[in-house]
């Protein structure tokens, strides 16, 4: 097992020359692909008090849902096929038929819900199935066409750690919700005296609580993310993000466990206590998904005089930047003049940061990362 396991990330990481039209390299990626989100749809099905997110379940019970994952099943069926008959190396079609093969023996696009009562506890494999489908075929696409560096691989140096960070995210929705959703239900339960205020907010046309929104969001996280670069036991948490070698949309994905719990809960607090409609707020945090892969990801473009009024790749990536000219600047989220205002805005016309990282050695790994916070030496 382990030595399929190996030459399965071998053959997914195999040089650019290995992986030309007509190798079956593609054939195989996509058939991998469809099969795991077909099995995390199936499962999703079969067991869906444990592994299935309640805001999806329209989704669920759609008419043509059970089409789609056949529709998929069958996709990554073909395409494993076809992989293995172009490709000398077989592990990636291999895998992707054993996926498929796993998720039709759950049942596939017929699987009914089992028997089992839950215990109100659910891992969110449909909403990371849908997450990963919606932004890597975003953005995978868009940085191989338009790449600010042409030789990163789509499998580059630790993608497997990130994706398992995403992976994390995802599936935790609902413990990392409920820590983070506390402080907001606390001020909504005890502050009264906030009643004239989210009446106010309400009142307003829809645009201008969701630029509102984006405003008092991004002040907060400014003073929230400026607070872990500058007090060494939070930069323990946030080091974890930076030590990130590679920049891309999945990049995005590596953070503390803690400081994701942290930063929803600042985040939600302006949007779930101050009367912001519940529309401004969805229409909002769809919008951060989306932002936030868009800042880290490996796309060209200067954006010179736009960068001075949204933030854009170039803006953020010299936030993670190893060059000590880049070190502490580009805290703000949304809007640059954020940075301004406080001194720690920087944008060199034209230069992107050579490298990226964190002078100090972070461990790889999740666990190793997870406790870094907590063992790193400070000083």
């Amino acid at each position: 097992m382990v030595g399929f396991l190996t030459r399965l990330r071998e053959d997914l990481e195999a040089p650019l020359s290995a992986r030309g039209f007509g190798t079956g390299w593609f054939a195989g990626f996509f058939a991998l692909l469809l099969a795991c989100v077909g099995l995390s749809f199936v499962a999703a099905l079969r067991w869906p008090w444990l592994l299935g997110m309640p805001e999806l379940i329209a989704l669920r019970d759609w008419s043509g849902f059970r089409l789609l994952v056949h529709a998929i099943l069958i996709s990554a069926y073909a395409l494993a096929l076809l992989s293995l008959l172009l490709r000398p190396k077989k592990a990636i079609g291999l895998a992707a038929l054993i996926v498929s093969l796993t998720a039709t023996i759950l049942g596939g696009s017929a699987v009914q819900a089992g028997d089992t009562a839950g215990w109100g506890i659910f891992f969110g494999v449909d909403f990371f199935a849908v997450n990963l489908v919606a932004t890597g075929l975003m953005f995978a696409p868009i940085e191989r066409f338009v790449p600010h560096r042409p030789e990163q691989r789509l499998f580059r140096t630790e993608w497997r750690e990130d994706l398992f960070y995403y992976l994390v995210s995802s599936m935790m929705v609902q413990l990392i919700t409920f820590l983070a959703l506390a402080p907001s239900g606390y001020v909504n339960a005890h502050w009264g005296w906030l009643d004239g205020t989210r009446a106010m907010v309400r009142s307003l046309p829809w645009i201008v609580q969701f630029a509102l929104a984006m405003l008092l969001t991004d002040f907060v996280q400014y003073w929230f993310h400026r607070s872990f670069h500058r007090v060494p036991f939070l930069w323990g948490f946030h080091a974890v993000h930076h030590s990130a070698k590679s920049m891309d949309w999945l990049a995005g994905s590596r953070m503390h466990f803690a400081e994701i719990i942290l930063l929803r809960g600042v985040t939600s607090l302006p949007l779930l206590t101050l009367g912001f409609l519940p529309s401004v707020m969805q229409a909002y945090v769809g919008m951060v998904y989306v932002y936030a892969s868009l800042v880290h990801a490996n796309v060209r473009g200067d954006f010179d005089r736009f960068g001075h009024v949204m933030v854009t790749p170039r803006f953020h990536h010299w936030h993670h930047a190893i060059e000590a000219e880049g070190v502490d600047k580009n805290f703000a989220i949304h809007f640059p003049f954020l940075d301004r205002i406080f001194g720690t805005f920087y944008l060199p016309p034209g230069r992107w940061p050579q490298g990226y990282g964190v002078p100090e050695r972070v461990p790889t790994g999740y666990w190793a990362q997870f406790l870094y916070p907590f063992t790193r030496r400070r000083g």
